[in-house]
């Protein structure tokens, strides 16, 4: 299987589809197959997600971009930390 992303508003609505298909007593398998998804998707999912209504996974989705956006921040400073080192060891050294 290829790899898609899916949004977490999606993510929910596929583990709420997965809950009613399940009580209504498909098989887990059967279901993966026609979401497009493994089983060990599912399961990662279920873990993550598992519980989440709509407003919360968008809430979670904006946490989730606002922390990537973050360390992105920190490993640019990290790095301009480093050549200011190394700029001030030659400094040092003339």
């Amino acid at each position: 299987m290829g790899t898609k992303k899916h949004k977490t508003e999606q993510i929910v609505s596929i583990l709420r589809q997965f809950e009613v298909e399940i009580a209504s007593g498909k098989k887990l398998d059967e279901i993966c197959k026609t979401v497009g998804i493994s089983i060990n998707t599912y399961y990662k999912w279920k873990q993550n997600y598992g519980g989440l209504k709509t407003s919360e996974a968008k809430r979670y989705r904006g946490l989730e971009e606002e922390n990537n956006r973050l360390k992105k921040v920190v490993a640019e400073q990290a790095i301009d930390i480093q050549i200011l080192r190394e700029f001030k060891k030659k400094v040092e050294l003339e």
